[in-house]
């Protein structure tokens, strides 16, 4: 399968930013990770990382002829991106909401996802495994 992996703002800061919250490994070193599973070693992935709204929502659509799947954390835009939300749904492809840290023990604003809805499943808490519980579901979906 071919599995876009969408991570927005800030994602790009992991290993430095509250690691506490977010732990210490970098967004490298966590999609190398999620690649080398023995899930992700049976799949083909494409990994995009952008702080800006509408060049995700280009990506989805630039990517939406190759991906059968996609794994989006979304970070902030999560909670309000109703443009993104409208480009999952608009190209039809199957996708996983996840989320490093527990967005519904935080925050109120962060328990909010305008993007679940149109995605198969939501998976929160788990630290890095969120991707691969997140890449799961899509594999038990196929």
């Amino acid at each position: 399968m071919n599995i876009l992996v969408i991570n927005g703002p800030n994602l790009n800061l992991l290993g430095s930013r509250h690691p506490e919250i977010y732990g210490n490994e970098t967004l490298e070193q966590l999609m190398n990770w999620l690649e080398t599973t023995p899930e992700g070693k049976e799949h083909t992935f494409r990994f995009y990382q952008s702080n800006h709204e509408g060049n995700i929502i280009d990506c989805i659509h630039d990517n939406r002829e190759w991906m059968q799947g996609l794994i989006i954390n979304a970070g902030a835009f999560t909670h309000y991106s109703y443009s993104i939300r409208d480009a999952i749904e608009a190209v039809g492809i199957s996708a996983v909401e996840v989320h490093i840290s527990d967005i519904k023990n935080r925050e109120s604003f962060r328990k909010v996802s305008v993007l679940e809805d149109v995605c198969l499943g939501q998976v929160y808490g788990l630290g890095k495994l969120s991707y691969l519980e997140g890449l799961k579901i899509l594999i038990n979906k196929e």
